[in-house]
């Protein structure tokens, strides 16, 4: 048998706050119940997870938001890198996604982080590459990153 149980908590492989789901009779009584992890299915939980949706909501459409803005300014970004070559065009070492994070932030980009950047490998030649940045889950724009010699 199966029992519907409303999430009160983040639960991992199983749902996150607000979620009613299915789960196994003895799971839901010996485990996500006295732990204050899920709730039986009420008309009050159903309330509960209806105000709980409509925060989520509202605070999803912000984020957006602010990303739609960021990811604007950040569009228009060109950002240059100096790096030491061994020949015409290899770098001795290679360019990062921190190295490209920081030279953002120096930008004035500072609330983003080093997981934004969606750069596959590392930078080991000269010249100019367009770079993801992945603002928002919704939101990725592309930055212009100039490798060019010291």
């Amino acid at each position: 048998m199966s029992t519907e149980v409303f999430l009160t908590r983040d639960v991992p492989k199983l749902g996150i706050e607000g979620d009613v789901v299915k789960v196994a009779d003895g799971y839901a009584r010996n485990f996500l119940l006295p732990r204050k992890l899920a709730e039986p299915v009420t008309e009050g939980a159903r309330r509960r997870l209806a105000k709980i949706q409509a925060e989520r909501e509202k605070i999803r459409k912000e984020t957006y938001a602010e990303a739609k803005k960021l990811g604007a300014k950040l569009k228009d970004t060109s950002i240059t890198i100096r790096a030491r070559t061994s020949d015409e065009e290899t770098l001795y070492g290679s360019v990062n996604a921190m190295q490209i994070l920081s030279a953002i932030q120096e930008q004035g980009f500072a609330s983003l982080e080093e997981s934004m950047i969606l750069l596959k490998s590392s930078i080991k030649k000269l010249g100019t590459y367009d770079v993801e940045v992945n603002v928002h889950p919704d939101v990725t724009e592309t930055v212009k990153v100039w490798i060019v010699a010291e």
